[in-house]
């Protein structure tokens, strides 16, 4: 059995990963956003006991839990970024030298920035037909159920800013790339460890 030294050292190894600030802000994050695991855990079991123990359902549990799981998986695309823990197939990546890992590492960092603008620019018109009339009215998006809330209209913002905060990760990510020294080759993979 571990004992609690290794646990805590695990644990703060997690943000090892990490190249930026953004990355660090954004990995330091979940924390916070784990909790909503729990809620959506919490508000189940609440619904579960009206439902089959007083016979009296809620009409509401769903749809929280459906927005709060939805939500938690939407955050997953910048956390994984910012740690590093995207799949990905490194057959080539860890063949090569260092001066042509970041070659590789730039050319994806472009790729991946013009995936994200185009899905900025995606969802920005997605928010847009949520949030406002075809006059210009303010008004959110609900799911058409008896109670209506504006989770439809709330995940697609949150869709928008998870896309603009993965932009701006890669964007730092292919910065760091190009500043890069490789002439000494210090560089090591991850795989190397």
């Amino acid at each position: 059995m571990a004992d609690a030294a290794e646990i805590n050292s695990e644990i703060k190894d997690v943000d090892t990963d990490t190249r930026t600030g953004l990355d660090r802000h954004v990995a330091s994050s979940t924390k916070f956003f784990a909790w909503a695991i729990f809620v959506a855990f919490v508000i189940t079991v609440i619904e579960v006991i009206s439902r089959y123990v007083f016979d009296t359902p809620t009409y509401w549990a769903h749809e929280t839990t459906t927005f709060l799981i939805a939500a938690i998986f939407l955050l997953g695309g910048p956390i994984a970024l910012a740690r590093d823990k995207h799949i990905r197939v490194r057959m080539i990546y860890d063949a090569v030298s260092p001066r042509r890992r970041r070659m590789l590492d730039i050319i994806n960092s472009c790729i991946t920035l013009v995936f994200f603008a185009g899905l900025s620019f995606a969802s920005w018109t997605m928010v847009g037909k949520s949030w406002f009339t075809p006059t210009g009215e303010l008004r959110l998006e609900g799911t058409g159920t008896s109670w209506n809330p504006p989770t439809p209209a709330l995940l697609k913002m949150l869709v928008m800013i998870c896309v603009v905060v993965m932009f701006v990760q890669t964007l730092l990510h292919l910065i760091a790339a190009i500043r890069r020294d490789v002439s000494q080759n210090t560089y090591t993979s991850k795989a190397e460890h």
